[in-house]
């Protein structure tokens, strides 16, 4: 521990710093030359490698290891990424989903307001919407989420706004469409179990030979399927970035959808992982699902006057392309892995 006389090092803290997006972020935070600091439990058993980071296996919410960090360093933001994700399971499990993702985010701002640490980046979601009343849904859109997990994460919105308006507290909320692809050559992409997300699952089902599911085919669609508005994890970390850059120099609090603007069908996508692939899938047409919108498309005309972000990797097919790459990655590591334990 550093006697108080001394001088901190400055530094970032991104909580669940290992998962998806958090390491991505916390690539691009370093890449502009930020000391990054990562608290992750590797929960979703994550293989990855982070030497832009000091990474530190523990839950975000332990007390005792945010004293330490919160003393040790002069943290001058927390970029949250932390929360349990699958939209399914928090209906089945809600109060997991309430303690994760809510009460231990209300430890985490506590201990950041006793140690004056001021700055806080937060991972949202469109879930927080609900069925969508038009499209494409900017931030004025009501919120009403249908499922736990959306409702999780507009319980911590609204956390930050009484803290912002109780204690100060400085905040970006950024409400993500659909994340997608990897930065593949540093060896970052997804990794979730269970994988949920359309873009890996129909990788990996073309790479095993698998029937590609279609979740409905009947929607007001221009082919029956639903529209989703999909964004490459690279654009996503460069928006939590400028974030936090507007919060130091304007010191306003933000609100902010982040996506292309652009929908594509689930057909459109299939189409375009069998063009990635050189393969045709074989596609099994499968009831909907309940919950699942016809169109989620982000209006994202605030994001680019606020802080001047436009998508740069977020075309379909370079982000499935990346997807790919990464898939391909992972199995051989896997591979290797295998071998060397023979």
């Amino acid at each position: 521990m550093k006697n108080s006389n001394e001088v901190r090092p400055k530094a970032v803290l991104v909580t669940g710093g290992a998962g998806y997006i958090g390491s991505h972020t916390a690539c691009a935070l370093s890449s502009e030359g930020y000391r990054v600091i990562i608290i992750d439990d590797f929960s979703q058993r994550q293989k990855v490698d982070l030497p832009f980071a000091s990474v530190i296996k523990a839950d975000f919410a332990d007390r005792a290891i945010l004293h330490q960090l919160f003393t040790a360093y002069e943290i001058e933001a927390v970029f949250h990424f932390a929360a349990f994700i699958e939209v399914g399971e928090s209906v089945k499990r809600p109060a997991l989903f309430y303690e994760n993702n809510v009460s231990k985010a209300a430890v985490l701002l506590n201990c950041m307001l006793e140690h004056k640490v001021q700055r806080f980046i937060f991972s949202s979601s469109c879930a927080v919407y609900g069925e969508p009343q038009y499209v494409p849904m900017d931030e004025k859109h009501p919120t009403a989420p249908v499922s736990p997990y959306g409702k999780t994460k507009l319980a911590v919105e609204f956390m930050l706004q009484d803290y912002a308006q109780a204690y100060g507290l400085k905040y970006a909320a950024l409400r993500y469409f659909n994340a997608a692809g990897a930065q593949w050559e540093l060896g970052l992409g997804e990794q979730h179990t269970p994988e949920t997300h359309l873009i890996p699952r129909l990788l990996d089902a073309i790479a095993e030979n698998k029937q590609v599911q279609l979740y409905g085919d009947a929607y007001q669609t221009k082919d029956g399927s639903c529209v989703r508005d999909y964004v490459h994890v690279q654009d996503l970390a460069q928006a939590h970035v400028r974030a936090y850059k507007y919060l130091v120099d304007q010191k306003e609090n933000l609100v902010l959808n982040v996506g292309t603007g652009r929908g594509h069908t689930v057909r459109e996508v299939i189409r375009t992982v069998e063009h990635v692939c050189g393969v045709q899938a074989e596609i099994a047409v499968l009831p909907p699902r309940a919950g699942d919108a016809p169109v989620l498309v982000a209006d994202t005309a605030r994001m680019h006057e606020t802080l001047d972000w436009k998508p740069q990797y977020s075309d379909l097919e370079a982000i499935i392309a990346s997807a790919q790459a990464w898939q391909r990655l992972r199995k051989q590591k896997q591979k290797e892995i295998m071998q060397a334990d023979i």
